[in-house]
């Protein structure tokens, strides 16, 4: 819905067909319905989109037939290569663009991995954020037992009232308000392009995304004994205790949907979560769909008669510092430093992704970013003062 992506999609069609090549148009959509899409039609994929950044910012989801992956391995350099140098193009019989409606099909698939029958009725506030979430909440939500409180549904990809970005917490101000003002029983909000849903218990605080993949892997795992679930390494160690506890086999992997994807793939895993608010099914082409996380959370808040922060109390069993970015000359030589400082303490390090250092009640990550010249430290740890004292620590190492 920004107002670029019409122009943007227009050329990028154009272009495939001058190849001759056929396009289908299926207008509107949220991202995990672009995934839906390829899934379903086994075709690949691509989506302008700029996510949860500003207005003023647009660029281009893909994945291969059947919701596979891009990652730099499996295209995306190639594609970088021919920016820079230029790419071949092949004179063809002109293909056709035809238009095709897949919202219904999208809806149904997703109300058909759910159990949602029975349960008491929820009361639910869903700030949309202005994003792709007021096209396809309305149509997913109407259709479960809920009577639904609209923030911002209306399609405006200048974005006026808050950044469809929830991973910052200052956007959820107005949703936890709402969630006060209205006694409430779960809050939802939607990223831009509504891949990623946040949700707001019945007090107001945030969910830990962590936490929300440890239920869903507990339901998961009471359909499917036995069954792989995929973490990142960012996620809480609470993850995997769950995981251990109802007979699942956890993979730990790296943060990003390319690798989680991949690791699907070659693993058979049912679920994977990361702590970004990324929830990816095997059932959803391993794609990953924040409307299908929520109703896996609605429908586990409606069979029981707890609220949401009780429902997930058993899920949230540490202390998490929250990503903490620093700005560092070389990420390389300031990570190098770190480990070195922890190599003479009784702790288990690994390279996964960036350096993680594992205590007996605490651990960190820290990673350099892929864009800039950042280090991203997380920090988890059994108590506030332990979590404090391990990050100051870091942080002391990093900044100097």
């Amino acid at each position: 819905m920004r107002p670029s992506s019409p122009t943007l999609a227009d050329a990028f069609s154009a272009g495939i067909t001058s190849q001759g090549l056929d396009v289908v148009r299926i207008g509107l959509a949220s991202t995990d319905m672009l995934y839906f899409a390829a899934g379903k039609l086994n075709l690949p994929g691509a989506m302008f989109t700029a996510s949860h950044n500003p207005a003023a910012y647009n660029g281009i989801k893909m994945c291969l037939s059947g919701a596979r992956p891009i990652g730099k391995e499996t295209g995306l350099l190639l594609i970088e290569k021919y920016v820079n140098e230029g790419s071949p193009v092949a004179l063809s019989q002109v293909g056709v663009e035809r238009r095709q409606e897949m919202l219904d099909e999208y809806v149904d698939h997703l109300l058909g991995l759910v159990n949602l029958k029975g349960g008491r009725k929820l009361k639910i506030v869903i700030d949309a954020g202005n994003g792709m979430a007021g096209y396809t909440a309305p149509a997913v939500f109407k259709k479960i037992n809920a009577e639904v409180i609209e923030m911002y549904f209306e399609l405006d990809g200048t974005f006026p009232n808050h950044e469809a970005n929830p991973l910052d917490e200052s956007t959820l101000i107005d949703l936890k308000n709402a969630m006060k003002e209205h006694k409430a029983d779960l809050g939802l909000a939607f990223d831009g392009d509504a891949d990623r849903c946040f949700l707001v218990d019945e007090r107001g605080v945030a969910v830990d995304p962590s936490a929300l993949t440890a239920l869903i892997a507990h339901r998961e795992l009471i359909k499917h004994p036995g069954a792989s679930i995929i973490y990142n390494l960012i996620s809480s160690r609470a993850v995997q205790e769950v995981i251990d506890e109802n007979g699942g086999v956890g993979l730990r992997s790296r943060v990003g949907h390319s690798y989680i994807k991949k690791m699907m793939a070659e693993s058979g895993a049912i679920f994977g979560g990361e702590h970004s608010g990324h929830f990816y099914f095997k059932d959803f082409w391993r794609a990953d769909s924040g409307a299908l996380a929520a109703l896996h959370a609605i429908a586990a808040l409606g069979e029981s008669t707890k609220s949401m922060s009780e429902l997930l109390a058993p899920y949230n069993r540490y202390i998490v510092s929250g990503e903490i970015n620093s700005k560092v000359s070389d990420t390389k030589a300031a990570t190098e430093l770190v480990e070195k400082s922890y190599l003479s303490q009784e702790v288990k390090i690994d390279h996964l992704d960036g350096l993680t250092v594992n205590g007996d009640t605490w651990w960190f990550n820290l990673r350099p970013s892929n864009t800039e010249p950042l280090l991203r430290l997380n920090v988890e740890a059994s108590t506030q003062a332990q979590m404090e004292t391990v990050r100051d620590a870091v942080l002391s190492l990093i900044r100097g």
